[in-house]
């Protein structure tokens, strides 16, 4: 049972703030919430030999949701700084990654991923890359709730030879995590400059036939749409539309460019959305409008994009520059408030990833992902208002404790389940083999 004397922010298009109360935890779920030492009391009777913690200057709220990210290119943080998108892509990333991608820099990469994501407050991540059985193994054994969206590309990799290969090992997988309770496996077609309308109207028709999910990059960048226009003659959001690839399984990411049509097809199909306000920054790649996708009433939710152009896997950190840029595009001081933010980093994208029913907010019933700010530091003083608080300073360096499935995986900001000096020696490993290159 957690207790907090600050408040919990529940997640929701209205975010409650609960002082002085505690969470009942039993069997991984959240069994009850009531004022600390009215619940105190209560289980004490009820439960004798339970475990009671308190936490004093500590708000507790959901576990963040990572909606979109490439865990393993942790390794090439830094890597290759300062590019557009395709020059950084054809000229760097590609290389290196045709060069060094196995199985064993997929593993070692999404470990330095999850152990940055834990401290930093994010209990779930959307992972799309290579080898996703690596990425799948690390999550689970780590005790990390994760969407693992296995590649679907039309060119060769060192993971499959060919686009039947990625069908093949990506369904095999969905298949080994069908009864996971942390790990949930779905479809990540790259993006439309690189998936044939075969591949994606096979995705579509697999996806509602095993009912999983589809993540896919999409209308990334001006350039995207205008060469999508050429060569079909209309933008990605109308060829998926028209491919059946659109739909409440699906979950669109980045969307710099769209217009009415593009919203309206988006909204109507209930196609998910999926903001990454800082690899869009750092790649000039465009900023994604999310106050009108809001108000066309989709799920939208928040993704750090890989840590190779971020460079940070802290959620909160994007949740503030989401808020900041929101303010910025529309003149408007209060676009996307700290409430809402908070919301998108939580339930928004909870519901995103089709995960609501089971994570996002602090709510009897959900699954007890759970995690600890300690206010006690000088940046998060004075706590005037805790959610502004949560958004507008450093509160992923503030995370003291996170809970997934009502199991600790972080005690006062050290990793449980993972062994940070060895994860650091193979990260210098990568390093210097990379820069070899």
């Amino acid at each position: 049972m957690e207790g907090d004397t600050h408040g919990s922010p529940l997640g929701g298009g209205t975010t409650a703030v609960h002082r002085d109360h505690g969470m009942l935890i039993i069997d991984g779920k959240i069994a009850q919430m009531a004022p600390y030492t009215e619940l105190v009391t209560q289980t004490k009777q009820a439960h004798p030999d339970i475990e009671v913690e308190f936490f004093t200057d500590h708000i507790m709220l959901p576990g963040l949701v990572n909606c979109h990210g490439h865990a393993a290119m942790s390794l090439l943080r830094g890597f290759a700084d300062d590019y557009a998108l395709m020059p950084w892509l054809e000229q760097h990333i590609w290389p290196a990654e045709n060069q060094w991608l196995s199985e064993s820099f997929v593993r070692d990469g999404t470990t330095l991923a999850v152990a940055e994501m834990l401290l930093a407050g994010t209990t779930t991540f959307s992972d799309m890359y290579f080898f996703p059985e690596a990425s799948a193994e690390v999550a689970e054994s780590l005790g990390m709730r994760a969407q693992i969206n296995f590649p679907i590309i039309e060119f060769p990799s060192n993971w499959a030879s060919d686009t039947e290969e990625y069908f093949s090992k990506g369904l095999d997988l969905f298949d080994n995590y069908r009864h996971s309770t942390l790990v949930n496996v779905g479809f990540g077609p790259h993006a439309p400059y690189t998936v044939s309308d075969a591949s994606f109207e096979r995705v579509a028709v697999l996806a509602e036939e095993i009912e999983t999910h589809i993540q896919v990059h999409l209308q990334e960048s001006a350039a995207e749409v205008a060469d999508s226009v050429r060569d079909y003659g209309v933008s990605p959001i109308e060829r998926l539309h028209r491919l059946g690839v659109l739909g409440p399984r699906t979950q669109a990411v980045h969307l710099t460019q769209f217009n009415k049509r593009d919203i309206e097809l988006l909204a109507q199909s209930n196609t998910s959305a999926i903001h990454c306000p800082a690899s869009n920054a750092k790649l000039a790649s465009g900023y994604s409008a999310i106050t009108h996708l809001l108000a066309a009433g989709l799920h939208v939710g928040l993704g750090t994009d890989g840590a190779a152009s971020n460079n940070t896997l802290d959620l909160f950190d994007s949740a503030r520059l989401a808020a900041l840029q929101a303010k910025l595009h529309s003149s408007d001081a209060t676009a996307l408030n700290a409430t809402q933010s908070l919301h998108l980093a939580t339930q928004g994208g909870a519901d995103a990833l089709g995960l609501g029913d089971q994570i996002g907010s602090l709510s009897i019933g959900k699954q007890a992902d759970i995690i600890a700010i300690d206010t006690s530091q000088p940046a998060l003083q004075p706590v005037h208002n805790p959610i502004s608080q949560l958004i507008y300073t450093q509160a992923g360096r503030a995370v003291n404790h996170v809970w997934i499935d009502g199991q600790v995986v972080v005690r006062s900001r050290e990793l449980l389940n993972i062994d940070l000096a060895e994860l650091l020696a193979n990260t210098k490993t990568w390093r210097d083999k990379l820069v070899k290159r």
